[in-house]
């Protein structure tokens, strides 16, 4: 009879050995694994979620036989699904910097301010692969050069905000006067300001797809940012004004 009770508190040491607190990243202890393993079954999109917890992550040993599930395969996976998104991405801004660059050597090609406007409304929509290009110039008055749409004065800081340059738009609503009769082709917009300098009124470039998530809040600025840079400084130097 002895001899079963200290087996009994044998095992009964050993079970709490084995729920034994884990301590939390906040210091507080009572944490069991049990409930650690619970609570992941509840939520199997954990570590998508929080995909950076697999690299702090020490896996088992490769396993070819019995049931036990190969964390160590799945931690590779998930490295090497993160590095293929990267190469993408890469690749994705390679693409979109060297469409960058074949615009701005057509727009340096510009013979005249209308020449220019065309290329900007016309030749940009099929190099950077768009639906619609607009070149725009805020007013008073209701009729411009040819391609330019006129804009009340007031838009542009009413649709990128006063100070900001550059608003990107994945889920658009279009603007009508933005972008006039193609406003049902655009999902996706970019709207960048134009600053010709001087007592000049702002203009704006918007760039639109149909594609949906072509441009997005996430997305980087600078090569859009420099494209505009580049338009203000042809048009400036059409108009003479370039020193």
């Amino acid at each position: 009879m002895a001899r079963r009770k200290q087996i009994v508190t044998k095992n009964q040491a050993k079970n709490q050995d084995s729920a034994s607190p884990v301590p939390s990243r906040t210091g507080t202890d009572g944490i069991t694994g049990a409930q650690v393993a619970d609570y992941l079954r509840a939520h199997p999109d954990f570590l998508t979620i929080h995909a950076d917890l697999l690299r702090t992550l020490v896996p088992p040993r490769r396993h070819e036989t019995g049931n036990v599930l190969d964390m160590q395969a799945f931690i590779i996976e998930r490295l090497r699904a993160d590095h293929d998104d990267l190469l993408a991405t890469s690749r994705g801004n390679m693409t979109g910097q060297s469409r960058v660059h074949e615009a701005v050597l057509a727009f340096l090609s510009a013979r005249s301010l209308e020449h220019l406007v065309h290329l900007v409304t016309t030749d940009l929509v099929v190099i950077l692969g768009l639906d619609v290009v607009v070149f725009a110039v805020e007013s008073v008055e209701t009729e411009s050069a040819v391609g330019v749409r006129v804009l009340p004065p007031g838009t542009v800081d009413r649709l990128l905000g006063s100070g900001r340059d550059v608003h990107l738009d994945g889920k658009a609503k279009a603007d009508p006067i933005v972008f006039g009769e193609m406003e049902y082709l655009v999902r996706s917009q970019a709207l960048i300001r134009l600053d010709f300098g001087g007592k000049e009124s702002p203009g704006l470039l918007a760039l639109g797809s149909r594609e949906e998530g072509k441009f997005h809040a996430r997305q980087g600025k600078e090569l859009l940012t420099f494209l505009a840079r580049v338009i203000e400084c042809c048009v400036c130097s059409c108009l003479g004004r370039l020193q």
